[in-house]
């Protein structure tokens, strides 16, 4: 999910609609990882990591005790680790969890987690006025352009 934002250059609009947003390392090793890869797109993003940043908004956070490593054990039979250790923490910290990867989407609806992704985010944005229904669909567009897989091309069908 932060992968769409930042492949638009539109990580400004998490920080606006989320405020501050908890980062597993394991997914900031996945975004590392990716930028070695040539995603270009995450250059930068450092910027906005806390601790890397004393101001930044992407909080990055560990797994911790027992039920946090026990959960994300079993998760990671089924997911990635990044997926896995954001849901371990998410459940066990009573925290949304925000991905657009449909099998953790259903693992964590499952475990009772609240979930949402680019799409609700996106819908989040027009509702809060921070973009017009165009813009956010020019968006959602220009996300898809850059490889991301939407059940729509308009978010009024969500409104």
């Amino acid at each position: 999910m932060i992968s769409n934002f930042a492949a638009v250059g539109h990580l400004d609009l998490l920080r606006q609609l989320l405020g501050e947003v908890y980062l597993a390392t394991e997914v900031y090793a996945e975004i590392q990882d990716g930028l070695a890869e040539g995603n270009d797109f995450y250059a930068g993003i450092e910027t906005h990591v806390h601790p890397l940043t004393p101001q930044g908004w992407l909080r990055l956070t560990s797994l911790e005790g027992d039920a946090e490593l026990l959960v994300f054990g079993q998760l990671t039979e089924s997911l990635h680790r990044g997926e896995a250790a954001s849901l371990a923490i998410a459940t066990q910290r009573g925290w949304a969890f925000f991905t657009d990867d449909a099998r953790a989407r259903k693992i964590g609806r499952d475990l009772k987690v609240t979930i949402s992704g680019t799409l609700g985010l996106l819908v989040q944005a027009v509702k809060r006025q921070l973009l017009s229904l165009d813009e956010a669909n020019a968006l959602l567009a220009q996300m898809m352009r850059a490889g991301y897989y939407a059940p729509t091309t308009d978010l009024a069908e969500f409104m």
